[in-house]
């Protein structure tokens, strides 16, 4: 009697469906998941909700950090920063031009995230990005450049200002960082510059005998001024790590207006 029952049946067959519901499934599965951050959408010009269509979004789930905080996701928490920028065209998706200045603008190449306003630490709970003097098992590799000292050139090529410190990741050994101090007299204060955004030559500046320079294309000599301070020395937050870095961004397209012209 069981020989006949399994004579009737393609278990070949039956595999198959399993495995095509099993796939349907982790498909459903992982879209859900996917839409803990970013929703639900929101029309670009009216603001209203947008539905999630026949994907839903998800209940919130626990989230446990490394500092003891727990963060729910979804939260429900709408983005509500101003948007220094208007549509280029009156349809859903068009480009944004920034309004004011653009390098502050936080569109485009200089959007941030809303990150926490607390330093980045090691497994060990200390700062992770530290001057590199706070940094005692670490220092500049005799064959490399000490930028240290070095004149800061724009991308129009004049002297913005000197690299006074250099600040690493303990974590990752190696720079994050540049401290320069720019400007003269009452208009001098002390920026941080992305170390991806920087480039250390042995070749001197013009006048300057002796010295190599760091260039920083990506802002012209004028605009050092305007980067995002730190509030406190020594230390630098995960948000203020996103700022210093959406400033330079932007820079590599707003810094002159013929960096937003086509290439061709």
């Amino acid at each position: 009697m069981t020989g006949q029952i399994m004579s009737n049946i393609d278990v070949a067959q039956i595999v198959l469906y399993g495995f095509w519901i099993f796939f349907a499934g982790l498909i459903f599965y992982i879209r859900r998941e996917d839409r803990r951050e970013g929703y639900p959408l929101e029309d670009d010009l009216t603001g209203e909700q947008v539905s999630t269509g026949v994907i839903w979004v998800p209940s919130p789930k626990a989230f446990h950090l490394a500092n003891g905080e727990t963060v729910y996701a979804p939260n429900g928490k709408r983005d509500l920063r101003q948007i220094n920028a208007e549509p280029v065209a009156p349809w859903p998706g068009a480009p944004l031009e920034p309004l004011g200045n653009p390098l502050t603008a936080g569109v485009g190449p200089g959007s941030w995230a809303e990150r926490a306003d607390v330093p980045d630490v090691t497994p060990t709970g200390a700062p992770r990005i530290v001057p590199i003097g706070s940094a005692l098992s670490f220092a500049i590799e005799a064959r490399d450049k000490d930028p240290r000292g070095l004149p800061v050139v724009g991308g129009d090529g004049k002297v913005a200002g000197t690299v006074t410190d250099v600040w690493v990741d303990v974590s990752e050994s190696l720079i994050r960082y540049l401290e320069a101090s720019v400007g003269v007299g009452e208009a001098a204060k002390t920026v941080m510059i992305p170390m991806q955004f920087a480039s250390v030559y042995r070749t001197p500046v013009f006048g300057q005998p002796g010295k190599g320079k760091v260039e920083v294309s990506a802002l012209l000599s004028t605009q050092f001024g305007d980067v995002p301070p730190l509030k406190s020395p020594g230390t630098i937050t995960l948000l203020e790590e996103e700022k210093v870095t959406a400033y330079f961004g932007a820079g590599t397209l707003y810094a002159t207006p013929d960096r937003q012209e086509p290439f061709i």
